[in-house]
């Protein structure tokens, strides 16, 4: 060979690849388009270790793979770079933002090249690039403009030491991740993106998607769908009631109390009614400590405190009931309180036996109820479907039925009726910090004024500057609002972002009246940027439109999707809210991104454990291509096991996996001067690994399919010569997984061909599927073309064993006696004709 170290070879063919260009996609052509994606990185100054490059691997063999197979691939790549890592590091060595990811980016990209991944740079993208997030602007103002965006006061985590807002990931038990200061809820004015509009759609559309079932589920249930009862409570000499969602109003009849979130507004309305005041505002205050997700768990006890001095009325029965505050309760679902039906909900059950609350049954079971003590009593909540009873005139109706007349009830007297509901809740989209897009919105006194006096002309004020007066949207021609820079970036003390700190660019002209108005100085979260990225690829460099409709005609949606399972739910579902968003302002023509997804399990440490530096078990690919080189590190990791399994790291195996390469090497070094075309033993085998791998690189099955390729060497070595075939199958198969190498060794296989004809431009092998079943077959004998009898032979047996059998056979031996052959047809695998 050439040259004989990995890493000589490998930054040969790399620089080669980039001079021809090898892997920039082409926007238009005859050839089927294929665009796959993988969920681009944040840049950290770690970098990346072993675990992060296994998604990439796996992308990169299915678009070589592709191209072999005539595709125009999109395969692009780009930076995640906004968000809260690099301004904590930021803050901490006092470098801007700006600088810490310019630098993490160039790291991250010199180890994906060392790689060898075929990545289009020239569609390279960065969020922090002001002229990739004028269009994350752009589109935040599109849908202000149709009023998906408002103003609401929101809870964000407080810390009171730090005296700024946290982001749930900087919030550990409960805590601040600075200065370990117990962490509360604190209310402030913030910007909601109305997700909940697209509920059903997001809903409905998950089921043409090709994506792991557990990740719909997990949709499924983060949205939360769920069709049932809207009933309202009166509450004694108090105007306003208390609205309860139930998808049991059947139980209505056994509520025994009400609990309502720490935050629902009755319990400030009746503050001079509580006789108990001291005592709930203690338990408020415990309650603002802590998460939602502490709150709602459900392994969790329930605690709470009952509102004494107030009463509700259970609206069927006319019944007093008492009203608890409980932090299990959250105030964003629901209406911000349930009914306790104990004898029907075990969760319910358990409160009531705690705080000695009556038990009224009011479903019998059909079958076998619920377990009891000597006395009757129940020592469980029995929750399945019955028949009503204890329940006045709805008795002995079944509780489907129950549900219907009692809804219908209900209605009729204004004091109810039939509602969808939703767990998720719209998405809190301000963030208090620096390191992140502005929000192109200015508040403007005038144009408020306006508003409310209603002093303006017809179609003067979009939906969002009706729905939010006085926030004013910034015009196409002013963005990119860009991000100033700035010597501080330490929180402002005040919960607001550190933008508030700079006069000279909060403060600024109104885009619609001219007269004086603020900026917005909240920044949006991180997950905007990742929100569309994979359009702006499509189309990285225009500069007039977020995407060109021609381009996005021709290469949405994404054909396959590749990432961590652990963006199941966030990312994905706002991705496709955006997405849908820009279907209904004709941006995009397809009603999802992502057609396809798959999810790459975890590389372990050699300990079984996640890798991470506190565990001293992080392995860099830097010295795993410095000892083995780059396709050694890509063949092990599609070959460790199943694609989505969590495997741990193994030293021995890779060891394995460098012997298997140099076998390779080897065989087609010695294998050229061992040249026979007449050499068609391995032939099936050849037709059943062509198979075999193509149909595992299409499921992700890429362990077996290298196992497969393993098999097919070994069968290889055993043979004396070689046809060329079988060399140049070995190759071909292989070179989605190991390029460099395989590169080579095409070039020393055929000496004639220029280096800037890549093995990536030649046709993937093809199988016959008839030579791919192995075993006997029947061959028909013939004497001058008539049917004499038939044999059994193992497929691919060459003539001369035909023949040989052939004459074996009394049939043959008789019409054949005194005859003299003249000539002999052979067709392998079907028949021999004697011609006499």
């Amino acid at each position: 060979m050439a040259a004989n170290k990995p890493s000589i070879i490998e930054k040969k063919w790399q620089r080669i690849w980039e001079k021809t260009k090898l892997y920039q996609a082409k926007d238009f052509s005859k050839k089927p388009k294929y665009y796959i994606l993988d969920m681009f990185p944040y840049p950290s100054g770690e970098g990346l270790h072993v675990g992060h490059p296994k998604g990439y691997i796996a992308t990169d063999v299915i678009c070589r793979y592709l191209k072999m197979k005539g595709y125009n691939v999109l395969h692009p790549m780009g930076w995640d770079a906004f968000g809260l890592p690099a301004e904590n590091y930021a803050i901490k060595t006092k470098t801007p933002p700006s600088l810490v990811v310019e630098k993490n980016i160039k790291k991250f990209k010199g180890q994906l090249g060392m790689l060898g991944l075929d990545y289009d740079w020239a569609r390279e993208i960065n969020t922090t690039d002001p002229e990739y997030y004028k269009w994350t602007q752009w589109i935040f103002s599109k849908m202000f403009e149709h009023g998906l965006a408002y103003s609401a006061d929101a809870p964000i985590n407080w810390c009171p030491s730090c005296k700024t807002g946290l982001a749930n990931e900087e919030v550990e038990g409960g805590k601040c991740f600075r200065c370990e200061t117990q962490v509360v809820r604190k209310k402030i004015k913030q910007w909601v993106l109305k997700i909940t509009a697209y509920a059903e759609r997001l809903l409905e559309d998950l089921e043409g998607l090709d994506w792991p079932e557990p990740i719909k589920l997990m949709q499924r249930n983060w949205i939360g769908r769920s069709e049932g009862t809207v009933v309202e409570f009166p509450i004694s000499n108090f105007e306003s009631p208390i609205s309860v969602f139930t998808t049991r109003i059947d139980t209505i009849f056994g509520v025994v109390a009400l609990v309502v979130a720490p935050e629902h507004k009755i319990v400030r309305e009746l503050k001079s009614k509580i006789l108990n005041w001291p005592e709930i505002e203690k338990y408020l205050t415990e309650a603002e400590k802590k998460s939602e997700l502490e709150r709602t768990e459900l392994q969790k006890e329930k605690t709470g405190v009952e509102l004494k001095g107030i009463k509700a009325v259970n609206t069927i029965n006319g019944e007093e009931i008492p009203i608890w505050i409980g932090d299990y309760v959250i105030g964003s679902y629901g209406g911000g309180a349930v009914m306790v039906v104990p004898a029907h909900d075990q969760r319910d059950y358990d409160f009531a036996i705690k705080y000695n609350l009556p038990i009224k049954e009011v479903i019998k079971s059909l079958n076998q109820g619920p377990e009891r003590d000597e006395k009757g009593k129940i020592l469980e909540a029995y929750e399945g479907e019955g028949v009503l009873i204890n329940s006045g005139n709805f008795s002995d109706l079944t509780s489907g039925k129950g549900r219907e007349e009692l809804t219908k009830w209900l209605n009729s007297k204004g004091l109810g009726g039939k509602k969808v509901n939703y767990k998720f809740r719209d998405w809190i989209f301000s963030r208090q910090r620096y390191w992140g897009e502005p929000i192109p919105l200015v508040f403007c006194e005038k144009c408020k004024e306006k508003i409310e006096k209603k002093d303006y002309k017809k179609g003067e004020f979009n939906q969002g500057e009706m729905l939010n007066p006085g926030w004013i949207a910034l015009r196409e021609r002013d963005l990119p609002l860009v991000l100033p820079r700035v010597k501080a970036y330490q929180p402002t003390g005040t919960g607001e972002s550190p933008l508030a700190n700079i006069k000279n660019w909060v403060e600024t002209k109104c885009p619609k009246c001219g007269a004086r108005s603020r900026r917005e100085t909240n920044t949006m979260p991180q997950w905007a940027g990742s929100c569309w990225y994979y359009l702006r690829y499509v189309d990285s460099k225009n500069k007039k439109e977020l995407i060109n409709s021609k381009k996005e005609r021709y290469w949405l949606p994404v054909d396959c999707y590749v990432g961590g399972a652990e963006h199941a739910v966030l990312h994905l579902l706002y991705a496709r809210f955006w997405h849908k968003f820009l279907y209904d302002i004709d941006v995009v023509t397809s009603k999802e991104p992502f057609m396809k997804l798959k999810n790459q399990g975890m590389i372990l440490g050699e300990n079984g454990e996640k890798m991470s530096k506190s565990r001293g078990n992080v392995v860099s690919p830097d010295d795993i291509v410095k000892k083995y080189g780059a396709d050694v590190l890509r063949v092990y990791e599609m070959f460790m096991g199943p694609f989505e399994g969590a495997i741990p790291w193994s030293t021995q195996s890779i060891e394995g996996v460098n012997r298997f390469l140099n076998r390779v090497k080897k065989i087609i070094t010695e294998g050229r001067k061992k040249i026979d075309p007449k050499n068609n033993n391995p032939e099936i085998t050849r037709h059943q690994t062509i198979k075999k791998v193509t149909q595992d690189i299409l499921n992700f099955k890429f362990n077996t399919a290298i196992s497969c390729l393993m098999e097919y060497l070994n069968k290889l070595e055993e043979e004396k010569s070689f046809n060329l075939k079988d060399l140049e199958v070995l190759i071909l198969l292989l070179c989605p997984f190991a390029p460099h190498l395989t590169e080579e060794l095409w070039h020393n296989l055929h000496p004639r061909l220029s280096k800037n004809k890549s093995i990536f431009g030649e046709i993937w092998p093809e199988y016959q599927e008839e030579l791919t079943i192995s075993g006997e077959i029947e061959i028909i004998i013939q004497i001058s073309g008539k049917l004499r009898d038939k044999i059994s032979v193992f497929r691919g047996a060459s003539k001369e064993e035909v023949e040989e059998r052939a004459f074996k056979s009394q049939k043959v031996q008789k019409h054949l006696e005194n005859k003299q052959v003249k000539k002999t047809i052979f067709v392998q695998d079907r028949l021999i004709n004697f011609v006499i």
